[in-house]
C-alpha cells in the first residue's frame, strides 16, 4: 500500500527487521518435514485386480505370505489390499499388515541389494530381517501437527536390523555410527532403498528415526 503522508520517508532496514524479515521468509519455506502435515488423502478402495497380480509377484519372488481381510476403523486408519509377509529370501520378523505393493517392493530390496550388500561387506548373507513392524494407527513420530502416518494405512515397514548367516547381528541404532562395515552396509541399502521406495528415513533425518529405516509408498519422494 503507497503511503501518502508528506512527512513519510522510508528508512533504512535495521539489522534486527532485516533479521525478522528473514525468518519470515523462512517460514514460508517448505522444509522435509511439510510433507507429514495434514492434507487431504483419497480413501484407499479394495481392488481385487491388483492383488491378484500383486500376489502372483509375490509368489514367483518365493516370497511366504498371507492375504489379510480389509481393514479400516473409524479413526481413519486402515489395512486396505494387505498381507502378511514372513519371508522374502530370509525371514521377516516383526511384520504385520502391509499392503501388498509395499510388501512386492520390500522383497525386491531384500532378496537384491540387501543380499547383495551383506555379501559385499562381510562376504555373508542375510539370515533375518528384524522389523518394528508396518501397520500402526498413528500420526507421524518426531514432526509438530503431523498427519496420520503411513504407518495408519500399512503402507511403511520400520526396519531395525539383520541377522547374518554367520551369526553375526546388525542394527540401525548402533551400526549406524558404528564400526566401518556396519556404516557401509547400512549406507547401501539406504541408497538402494531410496531408488524403490517413495520415503525413507534414517537417523540422519531425526532423533525419532535414530534405531530403524522408516520405509514407505506414501506420497515422496524424500530420501534422507
Amino acid at each position: 500500500m503507497v503511503r501518502h503522508d508528506p512527512f513519510f520517508m522510508p528508512q533504512r532496514p535495521t539489522l534486527w527487521s532485516a533479521l525478522l524479515l528473514m525468518l519470515g521468509l523462512t517460514a514460508c519455506i517448505p522444509q522435509p518435514s511439510d510433507r507429514h502435515l495434514a492434507r487431504p488423502r483419497p480413501a484407499l478402495q479394495p481392488d481385487s485386480a491388483m492383488m491378484r497380480q500383486c500376489t502372483a509377484d509375490l509368489t514367483a519372488q518365493g516370497a511366504r505370505y498371507r492375504v489379510l481381510p480389509d481393514y479400516r476403523n473409524d479413526s481413519g486408519c486402515s489395512a486396505i489390499n494387505a498381507v502378511a509377509l514372513s519371508a522374502a529370501g530370509a525371514s521377516i520378523a516383526n511384520l504385520g499388515a502391509t499392503r501388498c505393493p509395499l510388501a512386492s517392493a520390500f522383497v525386491r530390496w531384500v532378496k537384491g541389494p540387501v543380499q547383495q550388500a551383506a555379501q559385499d561387506v562381510y562376504r555373508a548373507r542375510v539370515a533375518r530381517v528384524v522389523t518394528m513392524g508396518s501397520y500402526s494407527c498413528r500420526q507421524v513420530r518426531g514432526v509438530a501437527r503431523a498427519s496420520l502416518s503411513e504407518h495408519a494405512f500399512a503402507n511403511a515397514i520400520d526396519v531395525s536390523g539383520f541377522v547374518l548367516t554367520n551369526g553375526r547381528t546388525v542394527t540401525v541404532a548402533t551400526g549406524w555410527t558404528g564400526a566401518a562395515e556396519d556404516e557401509d552396509f547400512l549406507r547401501r541399502i539406504r541408497k538402494a532403498a531410496c531408488q524403490r521406495f517413495q520415503t525413507v528415513l534414517s537417523p540422519d533425518y531425526n532423533v525419532a528415526h535414530r534405531d530403524h529405516l522408516h520405509l514407505d509408498l506414501g506420497r515422496g519422494p524424500y530420501c534422507r
